[in-house]
């Protein structure tokens, strides 16, 4: 009698096993997510492994060596973009891995584009010239995105919290600062620490 009830009782047991397995699956797949903490406040982005691979894989390695840490938003246009990552609070460039190689194709093709909020990687004019830098960008860039006549830049992640902070910052005064003749927040805004949510 008792063996029959567990018999009765097994497809339930297994249905449970089955449900916690799909939860624990679901909540290892979950995109990682990094708070930077900045002068101007504090946001969250999440990045997506499973479509620009390397490009994440090397920003999380940034973020894990600290890298970000007491670094500036150098580069400040209104109704284009915010850029940081690079320069230090002496707008000293800091040291940086080999470049990473380009994902801006296969991102757009898992549906990554560069719209409002969404977090890429800066570069020169090689496609295969990013390190550390990154933009987010404040407005949809379609044209930075890659097509038939350019690379584009390769979108990895997006803003998920804090996106008035965002906005603070790509309206800030800006001027001349360190190197650069324009585009430069005249009140410095530090990212004071950039790290894995848990």
């Amino acid at each position: 009698m008792k063996f029959i009830r567990f018999k009765a009782l097994a497809p339930v047991l297994l249905a449970g096993s089955a449900l916690f397995s799909v939860a624990t699956s679901t909540l290892a797949q979950e995109a990682p997510k990094v708070k930077f903490a900045t002068t101007a406040g504090d946001f969250v982005v999440e990045v997506y492994p499973d479509k620009a691979p390397k490009t994440v894989a090397n920003f999380l390695q940034y973020v894990t060596d600290k890298h970000y840490d007491g670094t500036v938003f150098h580069r400040v246009i209104n109704n284009f973009m915010v850029q940081g990552g690079g320069f230090d609070a002496k707008y000293v460039q800091k040291s940086v891995r080999a470049p990473v190689v380009h994902e801006g194709r296969e991102a757009l093709a898992k549906g990554l584009k560069n719209t409002v909020g969404t977090l890429a990687m800066a570069r020169t004019n090689d496609p295969h010239s990013a390190t550390a830098q990154f933009f987010i960008n404040v407005a949809d860039n379609a044209f930075l995105d890659p097509n038939a006549q350019s690379s584009g830049y390769t979108v990895f992640g997006k803003v998920v919290s804090g996106m008035d902070v965002i906005q603070k910052i790509k309206t800030s005064p800006t001027g001349s600062g360190g190197p650069f003749p324009t585009d430069v927040p005249k009140t410095p805004i530090f990212v004071n620490s950039a790290t894995l949510v848990k």
